[in-house]
């Protein structure tokens, strides 16, 4: 059972105690933020006016079909809004057509196994060893695109010394399969774990002779993608983009779909009324204005991400840390990967690190499953800088925080002391930054009731 601060169980409250230990718990929320190191890969902090989205009256709202052919009165506003995002989204991410309807990432992959496949088809993603996401999964493991969509699912050979899809390993296994009378249908790239761009082009040759689709799973690298690195996914031959718009997009959480004129039908009926109702028209207009940040800002924060990444991986590996992929220069997006399993499981280390206020997830590695361990005490952590950058850290910030983490797991600090560290370190670090107004620091709790 859970027990609150003031030593009362959960299931004693009463209706006004409960109202009022919800909003403490905002608050304390809100507080342990300011004053933690936030390295979870796949979060972000939104601007103060995507905030501010998020708390208006669109979020009452409903605005159900495509702009302009609503099934609902007073969608004026939520038109024009909507419209913006999708204008913005083309330019951002060179593409024809964008909907901003999918209200996650989840939803918006989804949308696209059900526009290029149907039920029992082949298609190929990466296992989640190989930082695959789960839903690009077998059924065998609840992922959506087994369980949901009912695909057959199966993994790429992978480059473990590389950390990629091993393309020519790929297309023998196709032909093998190809000979037995199974074709592919869809080639889904992408990735939870996604440390290095991933052979678009290569792969949509080898589609080509199948006439396979390909999804670009872009959830975790759309921010770095905007801002013009990692790689163009529609340029170098995907045929659907599907992302989230949080992570290094720093919009709010939500989703979208980017792609040609021609799968633009296919995909709108899909959206509505296949897997959406209401879209969460707040988050809708918090999209709108992240998508215009990113074409301000996104060159800058994009390159800082990335530099901050090398530079936390480089200086934690010098202080003894199995950082993986070194041969590499560690990553190219806004996360690396370590192997921890010197200092404990990813699980230990992982609430070590939360007891210092130092904020990351413990995350399989790719030969974990060799090693007898499973996703509760894996191998390794994830670390992601996307949202120390925007609070404004740099390389100076990357190697002190390597040498906070050497004392709170390799040498055993105790906790209190590592904590005191990260808290001075943050002070100075209170704003939102690649954005048009901080008014607000990034964190305060601001009151409307």
């Amino acid at each position: 059972m859970i027990i609150l601060g003031l030593n009362m169980s959960i299931k004693s409250l009463n209706a006004r105690e409960a109202y009022e230990a919800i909003l403490r718990s905002l608050e304390k929320h809100h507080e342990m933020m300011r004053f933690s190191l936030p390295m979870i890969a796949s979060e972000n902090i939104p601007s103060p006016a995507v905030r501010e989205a998020l708390a208006s009256d669109f979020g009452n709202r409903y605005a159900e079909g495509w702009v302009g052919e609503r099934l609902y009165a007073g969608c004026q506003y939520i038109d024009e809004v909507e419209s913006i995002a999708i204008e913005l989204g083309k330019k951002l991410f060179h593409a024809e057509f964008v909907d901003v309807r999918p209200i996650s990432g989840v939803v918006a992959n989804l949308a696209a196994f059900t526009a290029f496949t149907k039920p029992g088809d082949v298609v190929f993603s990466c296992s989640v060893p190989t930082g695959g996401h789960i839903s690009h999964a077998k059924k065998t493991i609840g992922g959506t695109a087994g369980a949901i969509r009912e695909l057959d699912v199966y993994n790429y050979p992978f480059d473990e010394k590389n950390f990629n899809i091993d393309v020519d390993k790929t297309e023998a296994m196709i032909k093998e399969m190809d000979s037995s009378g199974k074709k592919p249908k869809m080639f889904i790239l992408g990735a939870s774990v996604f440390l290095f761009p991933h052979p678009v082009k290569e792969i949509a040759d080898l589609a080509k002779n199948y006439d396979a689709k390909i999804v670009y799973d872009g959830a975790h690298v759309a921010g770095l993608i905007a801002g013009g690195i990692f790689q163009d996914p529609l340029v170098e031959g995907a045929d659907i983009f599907t992302l989230s718009t949080h992570k290094t997009l720093a919009g709010p959480q939500h989703g979208a779909i980017v792609s040609w004129s021609k799968y633009a039908e296919s995909i709108k009926r899909i959206v509505f009324p296949g897997l959406t109702s209401n879209h969460h028209l707040h988050a809708v207009a918090g999209v709108a204005i992240a998508f215009a940040e990113a074409l301000e800002f996104y060159k800058d924060y994009a390159k800082a991400i990335v530099t901050n990444a090398k530079t936390l991986g480089q200086a934690l590996y010098e202080r003894g840390f199995n950082v993986l992929y070194d041969n590499r220069g560690f990553t190219e997006s806004h996360m690396i990967l370590i192997d921890v399993s010197a200092y404990g499981n990813g699980f230990e280390v992982e609430k070590k690190l939360e007891e210092c206020n130092i904020l990351v997830n413990r995350n399989l590695l790719p030969y974990d499953k060799r090693m007898g361990r499973d996703y509760r005490a894996p191998g390794g952590i994830r670390i992601g800088v996307q949202e120390l950058t925007r609070l404004g850290m740099g390389k100076s910030e990357m190697i002190e925080i390597a040498d906070i983490m050497k004392k709170a797991i390799i040498d055993r600090t105790p906790s209190k002391e590592i904590k005191e560290k990260v808290i001075e370190l943050r002070k100075s670090f209170q704003k939102v930054n690649y954005c048009f107004s901080s008014i607000n620091d990034a964190y305060e709790y601001i009151k409307i009731r």
